[in-house]
């Protein structure tokens, strides 16, 4: 397996650290100015990866939106927009999901062998499916993308995902945008979970930009020595 790639995550919460509400419907985080700076994080990627639990809850389309981003990036030889990756313990997958219904480009689904060819059988001409042993480890899924020529990957969640990128130490950057508001609300999803992260008090995070866009926060952390300005 090759290098793995540059690990950027992407999130925005609440003042009290939620990534939504505990509704049906979505809670909107951000405004329309910080939507775009994602928009052109996402069309300087190679792939985008969420969780099979986003894909569910969100039905994400994970596309660079700007038409004069996508332009630049077939002129650099590019595909249109980065590849969608997703990972799965149990396979429960709609082929119906935007994540596979929308754009051209090339989709990953990794899951734990046992899940394989279930999956296989539902959703194999949508997307390629990458078992990864019993479990799926994200030191070893960055290595196979890695492998596969992404360069810069970028992943936009949710909780669980952070949580397991955070915890293996296999990120190099985090861009945290934090709404003025709270949610106030225990049942709703965190931005990450209970686990042993590699910075804690005695190990900070170092903060390299700090920003306002609009009524949010952007907050840049480097996560290693590889982190790129």
């Amino acid at each position: 397996m090759g290098e793995r790639p540059y690990v950027l995550l992407s999130c925005s919460v609440s003042l009290d650290g939620y990534l939504d509400s505990a509704g049906e419907e979505r809670l909107l985080l951000s405004n329309d100015a910080d939507f775009d700076r994602v928009d052109e994080v996402r069309a300087s990627c190679d792939a985008i990866l969420v969780g099979a639990a986003t894909v569910r809850n969100d039905d994400p389309r994970l596309q660079v939106r700007s038409v004069e981003r996508r332009r630049r990036r077939v002129a650099a030889g590019l595909p249109v927009g980065p590849i969608k990756v997703t990972l799965t313990s149990r396979g429960d997958l709609s082929p119906r999901a935007r994540f596979f219904t929308l754009g051209d480009g090339d989709k990953l689904v990794y899951c734990p062998d046992p899940t394989g060819p279930g999956l296989e059988s539902r959703i194999g001409g949508l997307a390629q499916v990458v078992a990864l042993g019993p479990d799926v480890r994200m030191d070893a899924l960055a290595a196979d993308l890695g492998a596969r020529g992404v360069r810069r990957l970028m992943v936009e969640g949710g909780g669980s995902v952070h949580t397991q990128f955070l915890t293996a130490g296999v990120a190099d950057e985090l861009q945290l945008v934090v709404a003025p508001f709270f949610v106030g609300d225990s049942r709703a999803r965190r931005f990450v979970g209970d686990g042993g992260f590699p910075w804690c008090a005695e190990r900070r995070a170092e903060l390299v930009e700090s920003r306002a866009i609009g009524d949010v926060a952007l907050l840049r952390y480097a996560l290693s020595d590889r982190f790129e300005s």
